[in-house]
């Protein structure tokens, strides 16, 4: 076992015999993936099990006029061709929206398409069949018929009456708009002795899991359903099935085994998903979907397709005084169920501006319809974009007072001794450390030196450049986040901890494990909550039928919701256990202690049984125990959080990168991140979380781009032409922390997963227009390639 941090030394024990929180343990379970062993969904094979494949809508926009399906059904091994309307008589539709979002509409939408297909890539018709290669043989057998409808794909057309809408009724083309306006902007920029402003566009792009979205339905003769899912939230699965389906939930298991990564992408209910369920209840078989990565392209969910201007006003000693922005997102032609296509948006609004202690702020935002893949939720979910809208225009600020980038961020965050503290936008911060971060990374980057650095090589030609990014990151998020919008989806998370009678614990978590370390932390966490050797943890998760309810993995909530629970369970175990040892050691229970799995004098650490003859006793022998106790060695426990409705990390990260001015092509050279999540469960584990979500966030300022033509067509759905990070092109990242535990919970931890993605862009962007600061010129159009700084330059 590592030793503690210094900094880990500091902070006080949440346990009395604190061993493993805090410490940098192995992941649970990493041995049987690296064997091999997984279990994901395509490892996993039932009796009669049929394949579906899906004729999705080959253009952006069109009106079904009719469906022959004779020749398909013909084919070898096909067992059903089925349109919309025969879903249809299944399941429901549903509409999108949260009634907290004033004024948010969205269309109905099916499992597939009926009279109209509004996106490339929309189901239509399914193709059932004994074989997946079966399946794909018939599929060019369906016959469809259709007239092209006109295609919205510019979201500032999106805005103009006079364009057509996509779907009328609705009265136009706005999915939601909010205004948020703190009184005295004006003044602030009328007094202000710099004005910057600036235009940010965001490309949108996906999120490419090694295992793509995938499922098996098995809807049973006796009318109960069990769904094995790659998804990041069962019990929100089983809810949408009860109701999509008319079923209860005592009916539906939805069951996650290992699931090869998420980052957002299988949070939400897909038209398809609920099409491969309604086809297993209509044929009574166990029925298989697996996307493609082709097919993952075009129906996984998209995200950050953004144009945003912005501007800050700013007095000349550097203080901030106001931001204002207006931001424009785009996010297909329907509101994805059930969390919502606005919310993106909603947070950029929220979080602008968010580490900075101005006053006054005016934001705009308008969601608008278009015919291209529906956008929604992903990693981050709006802090990206407002982080790099927020750094960039603190940095053009700088370079018009001719300050340095470091030195107005110190002037102008929230002070740590400030808590609690309102921002302009009205978001509630509990406890940050921005100063702590600030002065952290500017020793671990050695800035003074590299500031030298770069000076002296641009007297040599070659260009280098430095980019800060302070960053906010919402975690642990309240009842207050969905629950008053009308999406069931439970904020609480929980936990049933079991003794064996062989002294081993088995703990049952709602919060599921999708490569990020889940498992470990809560491992650690039992072992010492209870007082146990790690090696005596055993883990469920993601499974609705044997785990309690929970909210499942989303929103950095992992460890700050799902850990507090597992905690509160494994103290109250601890109690249980510690009472039953006195009863049968005839001691009062106070005097005794749980130490590595066995029963010891508190005082003396005498070792007086061990966990194993609590077992047997408890469970077999409960006749030699008094008759007034109850020997409860199973325990469950909930937690959510009510304190605020989100709970804010913080942090700060500096990117430096090298451009080569003849060729625009950007070189990353070092990449730094200071991080406060809280209490920090498993270093090593957050260490990977921060550096995999910050190569993600570069992915989106530099390479990844979903390209569409004047048709509305995908031209990149492949990984040969839609660019994703790899090895060669990453930066050494170094990661720091900084830890301020919040006080809302035992356990004190924040979220983690997200930050890295958050402010990973702000930092690149910023860094290469540094670089370009001596030619006058600068970008904020992500992904930042070679051709858009050359062109930035003048050169093209």
């Amino acid at each position: 076992m590592n030793k503690p941090s210094e900094i880990q030394e500091k902070l006080t024990p949440v346990t009395t015999e604190q061993r493993y929180i805090g410490m940098s343990e192995p992941r649970h379970g990493a041995k049987r993936l690296t064997e091999g062993n997984g279990k994901y969904i395509d490892d996993i094979s039932l009796p009669k099990m049929a394949h579906v494949v899906y004729w999705r809508s080959p253009v952006a926009h069109m009106k079904i006029i009719k469906i022959i399906k004779e020749h398909a059904l013909k084919m070898p091994g096909v067992i059903a061709v089925v349109d919309g309307n025969e879903l249809a008589t299944v399941c429901k539709p549903w509409v999108a929206t949260l009634t907290h979002l004033a004024g948010m509409k969205s269309a109905p939408q099916y499992p597939l398409a009926i009279d109209r297909a509004c996106w490339q890539g929309e189901p239509v018709v399914a193709v059932v069949a004994k074989t997946r290669a079966q399946a794909e043989d018939a599929l060019p057998f369906v016959e469809v018929e259709w007239e092209d409808l006109p295609a919205l794909l510019d979201m500032q057309a999106a805005l103009d009456p006079n364009v057509p809408m996509i779907h009328p009724e609705l009265g136009d083309n706005i999915c939601f708009k909010r205004t948020l306006d703190t009184g005295d902007v004006d003044a602030q920029f009328a007094k202000a002795d710099v004005v910057a402003s600036a235009e940010f566009r965001f490309g949108r792009h996906t999120g490419v899991t090694l295992e793509p979205r995938c499922q098996i339905a098995d809807f049973g003769a006796d009318g109960r359903l069990t769904v094995y899912h790659s998804f990041q939230a069962p019990h929100m699965m089983q809810d949408l099935y009860c109701r999509q389906f008319d079923l209860v939930e005592s009916d539906v298991r939805v069951i996650c085994h290992d699931v090869g990564g998420s980052f957002g992408i299988k949070v939400h209910a897909y038209p398809d998903d609920f099409a491969t369920v309604g086809l297993s209840i209509m044929l009574k078989r166990p029925i298989k979907f697996v996307a493609d990565r082709l097919e993952s392209y075009l129906s996984d969910i998209h995200a950050r397709e953004h144009i945003i201007q912005g501007k800050i006003a700013v007095t000349k000693e550097g203080q901030i005084l106001a931001f204002e922005i207006d931001d424009l997102t785009g996010i297909g032609p329907y509101s994805m169920f059930p969390r919502t296509s606005a919310i993106e948006g909603n947070q950029v609004v929220n979080l602008v501006g968010g580490p900075y202690k101005h006053l006054q702020y005016r934001a705009n935002l308008n969601v608008v319809f278009q015919n291209k893949t529906p956008t929604c939720q992903y990693r981050g979910v709006g802090h990206p974009i407002a982080c790099a809208v927020t750094e960039g225009l603190v940095d053009l600020a700088a370079m018009q007072l001719k300050m340095d980038p470091l030195e107005i961020r110190k002037i102008n965050v929230i002070p740590d001794d400030a808590y609690p503290y309102t921002g302009a936008s009205g978001i509630r911060l509990e406890v940050l450390s921005h100063e702590q971060c600030l002065a952290k990374l500017e020793e671990l980057m050695d800035y003074a030196s590299l500031r030298k650095e770069q000076e002296e090589l641009r007297s040599r030609g070659i260009y280098r450049g430095i980019g800060i990014a302070t960053l906010i990151e919402l975690t642990n998020p309240s009842p207050a986040f969905y629950g008053v919008g009308g999406a069931r989806i439970a904020s609480q998370d929980g936990a049933t901890i079991r003794l064996d009678p062989s002294g081993v614990i088995a703990v049952a978590v709602s919060v599921g494990e999708q490569g990020q370390g889940n498992e470990a932390i809560f491992a650690q966490i039992a072992a010492d909550a209870v007082g146990l050797p790690i090696e005596h943890v055993r883990l469920i998760t993601s499974d609705t039928s044997a785990t309690p309810y929970g909210g499942g993995t989303w929103a950095s909530r992992g460890a700050g919701i799902g850990g507090e629970a597992v905690l509160l369970a494994g103290l109250a175990l601890k109690e249980n256990i510690l009472k039953i040892a006195g009863a049968i050691l005839k001691v009062d229970a106070s005097s005794l202690a749980l130490k590595q799995g066995k029963v010891i004098d508190r005082l003396t650490n005498e070792e007086k049984l061990p966990l194993s003859e609590v077992g047997r006793v408890g469970y077999f022998r409960t006749d030699t125990l008094p008759k007034d106790l109850q020997a409860d060695l199973t325990v469950t426990r909930h937690y959510s959080q009510k304190d605020y409705p989100f709970i804010f990390t913080n942090g700060v990260q500096a990117s430096y990168v090298e451009v080569d001015t003849n060729t625009g092509f950007v070189k990353l050279l070092k990449h730094w991140a200071v991080e406060d999540c809280g209490r920090v469960i498993n270093p090593m584990l957050v260490d990977e979380q921060i550096r995999g979500a910050i190569v993600q966030g570069i992915g989106g300022a530099l390479f990844e781009e979903c390209l569409y033509d004047e048709m509305g067509q995908m031209i990149n759905g492949n990984m040969a032409d839609y660019l994703v990070p790899m090895a060669s092109e990453m930066p050494d990242i170094e990661v720091a922390h900084v830890q301020t535990p919040t006080k809302s919970s035992l356990l004190g931890a924040k979220g983690a997963g997200e930050a890295g993605t958050a402010g990973a862009p702000g930092a690149v962007i910023n860094a290469i227009n540094d670089a370009l600061a001596p030619f006058n010129v600068h970008s904020f159009d992500q992904p930042l390639t070679p051709e858009k700084i050359l062109k930035a330059l003048g050169t093209i």
